[in-house]
């Protein structure tokens, strides 16, 4: 099979496998700097004894096998948003077979903003958690350098966010080529371990981890915290599925990645039964002495890519989420021409590092910081596998006992995972809890402050088919051009209007009540981008309307796109916005403090003219009071 037909048109596989191998897998595929040494760290008091071994190996590989290969690869790649995947897109696939106004509608929402929120969490742990991983290969290579371990890390990171404003095109042109040969050099070094002792292919059998469950106990569940690293950006390849389609990721998964992770894994196994003291780093100690610092350097370079692989991630939800309505607009630089959902978003960049900056100098080692790098990840999980339940009974009508088995089994280890991760709240696990719920909070706050103003603007306004009809009785001055009045909602009269009218006194001989709607899919097709009406004396209603992958030019719009009536004249058309003047009420709305947190964002967003590409030299704004 040379090209495929997978929502992109007729691509090459080939390249879009390679592209998928540097993006999606960077995450998961630098786990094994890690994942084995931390099952056997200080945390679980672990002795690397054979049956242990045995067992946490069982663990990692029906891990992956359960929750990467099976539930998203094979069945959330399937709820894709017109190609599109990631918690957003699911969201918006669940709600759409689901009454609008329903409790489960509402939950769903709730889940998938706890989601986002989630993910948020997960962007800011995992370039600290990577890097610092792989900067620990000097200590190995000699003791001289562990305090320079986290200067490197530090170095290395504030050199990845300085260069995120110039777009990662061209960098992103080396992820594939160099990605291959981490997994073939990861490939390599465990099947040469595993040569020297094959005994250890026999962990592949379940009951190895069954016993270490029954030998252990609590102890064998708290050690989930670590054999969840193993998994850790799998629901990447969900996320990223837009960007090379699901047959590629499954390919490249399948048939390189997975069997590559495996035999690292593996090759760590049968190392450490050999020499039990190599579990202090079984991966840098697998590598010979002569290829260590190329080893180091290789691995400095796949946790590079694998943080900024989360950090273009972290960019590609916060503009969705502003798109939505979960976020305030934030200023979007596109750093790309040929590639449009490439975007680098100032104010999510510098808070990122600021955070990570605070977690490599609070955490200090990857050890550390494995305590709180799982939480985010497994909440991400029980998440997907809750509204997989709900989209498979509402759309896909599997029945009842299926979701009952299916989903109860999935339920129920993805809450394992997540527990033996939130019990370590004090460790550091405490950490993503708390980016999590500030993130909730702002998107909760965001959204709901955005409803409480519009409901506030409309009580106060008059229907516009009341106004039009109204007006013509006693009818004001015309003057010539056309006045395109922007407004979150064409059932309403904009403020501004009204307070042009009662100003000037005087209306254009063209009126146009302009909304902009955020659609549900990634992009809009071309029957659903305009909604026109005339409206009779001079007035007409204009909905434009995007998806959320995309970004809101109005002027272009008016141009390009096929809309009823004359043609909009650049230099004879006037665009009139309301620009709210906010205050806080105790007494109505949210919580003060709430209405303060949603003041503070509104002054600081871009505004409405500005995100929507209104030029200012034809742009009125005209205020209004509103009180929350």
């Amino acid at each position: 099979m040379s090209q495929i037909e997978d929502g992109h048109g007729s691509k090459k596989l080939a390249p879009l496998v390679m592209g998928a191998i540097g993006v999606v897998f960077g995450d998961i595929g630098t786990s094994p700097l890690y994942t084995i040494k931390e099952a056997f760290g200080h945390a679980y008091g672990l002795h690397p004894d054979r049956d242990n071994v045995f067992g946490i190996l069982s663990l990692v590989f029906w891990a992956m096998l359960l929750i990467v290969t099976i539930k998203y690869v094979m069945v959330v790649m399937r709820a894709d948003n017109r190609g599109e995947g990631g918690i957003l897109a699911l969201m918006t696939v669940v709600r759409r077979n689901l009454p609008i106004a329903s409790p489960l509608t509402y939950t769903v929402g709730i889940l998938s903003i706890l989601g986002t929120a989630l993910f948020f969490g997960d962007a800011v742990i995992t370039p600290a958690m990577s890097v610092l991983s792989a900067a620990e290969g000097f200590e190995v290579a000699t003791p001289a350098f562990k305090p320079y371990v986290v200067p490197i890390s530090i170095a290395v990171l504030l050199v990845l966010f300085a260069v995120q404003r110039r777009g990662t095109d061209k960098v992103g042109k080396m992820f594939g080529p160099v990605m291959i040969l981490w997994f073939v050099v990861l490939a390599v070094l465990g099947f040469v371990q595993i040569i020297k002792n094959p005994v250890i292919l026999q962990a592949l059998s379940p009951h190895y981890a069954v016993n270490f469950f029954i030998e252990h106990g609590k102890t064998a569940w708290l050690a989930l915290g670590a054999v969840v690293l193993a998994v850790t950006g799998g629901e990447a390849l969900y996320a990223d599925m837009g960007h090379f389609g699901r047959i590629p990721i499954r390919y490249a998964w399948l048939g390189f990645v997975m069997p590559c992770l495996l035999l690292n894994y593996f090759g760590q196994g049968a190392l450490v039964l050999a020499n039990p003291e190599a579990v202090a780093n079984p991966f840098y100690h697998m590598v010979p002495d002569v290829l260590l610092y190329p080893a180091i350097g290789l691995a400095m370079l796949a946790t590079v890519i694998a943080s900024q692989a989360v950090i273009s991630g972290a960019f590609s939800l916060a503009r969705q989420a502003v798109q939505l309505g979960y976020l305030p607009r934030l200023k979007l630089v596109h750093t790309s021409d040929e590639t449009i959902g490439q975007v680098y978003v100032p104010w999510v960049n510098r808070i990122l590092l600021i955070v990570v900056m605070i977690l490599v100098v609070s955490f200090k080692t990857s050890s550390n910081l494995a305590s709180a790098y799982g939480v985010s990840v497994t909440g991400a999980m029980l998440i997907d596998t809750v509204l997989l339940m709900i989209l498979a009974s509402s759309r896909w009508g599997w029945p009842s006992w299926a979701i009952f088995i299916v989903g109860g089994i999935y339920f129920v280890i993805d809450s394992a995972l997540f527990s033996a991760n939130a019990v370590k709240f004090f460790h550091g696990a405490w950490v993503p809890f708390a980016i999590t719920m500030i993130v909730f909070t702002i998107m909760r706050t965001w959204r709901r402050g955005r409803d409480l103003v519009r409901e506030q603007v409309n009580r106060d306004s008059l229907r516009i088919e009341h106004f039009v009809q109204s007006v013509m009785v006693d009818p004001p001055v015309r003057v010539s051009g056309t006045a395109i009045f922007m407004t979150p909602s064409n059932d309403y009269m904009p403020p501004a209007l009204l307070h042009n009218l009662k100003h000037n006194k005087v209306l254009h001989e063209r009126n146009v009540f302009l909304s902009v709607e955020t659609l549900g899919v990634p992009r809009a097709d071309d029957n659903e981008r305009v909604a026109h009406t005339d409206l009779g004396h001079g007035f007409a209603r204009l909905t434009l309307r995007y998806g959320y992958m995309e970004d809101p030019d109005v002027p272009k719009a008016l141009k390009r796109w096929s809309i009823p009536g004359p043609a909009f004249d650049p230099m004879d058309t006037t665009f009139f916005a309301s620009r709210e003047a906010l205050t806080a009420s105790a007494d109505q709305g949210m919580a003060l403090w709430r209405d303060k947190l949603f003041l503070f964002m509104s002054r600081n967003a871009t505004s409405a003219t500005e995100f929507f590409g209104i030029p200012g030299d034809r742009l009125v704004e005209l205020g209004t009071k509103v009180a929350i």
